[in-house]
């Protein structure tokens, strides 16, 4: 793989599962940083991306602001760039992150991974301002994730599909697997998409949206990875037991 000349990381799953670190993650990145431009992307969406790289800096990544590309910071890039104001069904942490965006008569709904605020009232109010002319935004649209407690629980993809088919509409993806998303993380570090390697938990999001937008992909075997991933017909370029074998194929 001497052509790979970048990185991007998933980070849930890939560097870390709850509050416990994937073994040899962090000295694998402190490595590959030495010789590889990497950013780390996330559909993470119950946090702000303050909170997550306080977390990563916390357990020991070597990571840096500018390096962190998340779903949530991308939403509200793209609803300021338009000149929006939003309605959204986010965690309570989360939904302060758009607090000066915040409208009675929204243009945009947006809809995250919103926890125990998935519930009729608030799902109703978004599908009034949806009825009113709104439009729809997936800050992410995944179907689970790998939980605190080591299972598998449900992300924002089924509510947001729930919200499609109430209102008729159909969701704007900003977060993974959108080409957009790739190609503004590879873009940073001034490279190609194919000169950038995707490292990921998620056949859907990670590999396949990376495939898709013209990068290169791995899947790791830890995080929300079932072994019935492999039979879904989307054949990653490398499949690692965890992030710890990939220095072995690049250096």
């Amino acid at each position: 793989m001497k052509t790979i000349k970048g990185l991007l990381f998933d980070i849930g799953g890939v560097l870390y599962t709850g509050d416990t670190v994937i073994p040899g993650a962090i000295e694998t990145i402190a490595l590959l940083k030495k010789d590889f431009p990497m950013r780390f992307v996330t559909n993470t969406t119950r946090t702000t991306p303050e909170t997550i790289l306080v977390k990563l800096q916390n357990m020991g990544f070597p990571i840096e602001k500018e390096e962190l590309f998340t779903a949530l910071d991308a939403t509200r890039n793209f609803v300021t760039a338009q000149n929006g104001t939003v309605y959204t069904i986010l965690t309570d942490e989360a939904q302060h992150y758009f607090d000066d965006l915040k409208s009675e008569k929204p243009e945009f709904v947006v809809v995250g991974d919103a926890w125990h605020n998935f519930d009729y009232t608030h799902l109703n109010e978004a599908f009034r301002h949806l009825h009113e002319g709104a439009n729809l935004i997936a800050a992410a649209k995944n179907r689970y994730f790998k939980d605190e407690d080591g299972k598998l629980s449900m992300d924002a993809g089924g509510f947001i599909v729930a919200l499609e088919y109430a209102a008729d509409t159909k969701a704007m993806l900003i977060g993974k697997p959108s080409r957009d998303f790739f190609h503004l993380a590879v873009k940073s570090m001034g490279l190609q998409p194919d000169e950038v390697l995707m490292i990921g938990d998620d056949i859907e999001s990670d590999v396949k949206g990376a495939m898709d937008a013209g990068l290169r992909a791995a899947l790791v075997k830890t995080g929300k990875f079932q072994p019935g991933d492999l039979n879904r017909g989307i054949k990653p370029e490398v499949i690692l037991p965890d992030i710890s074998a990939l220095p072995s194929l690049l250096l």
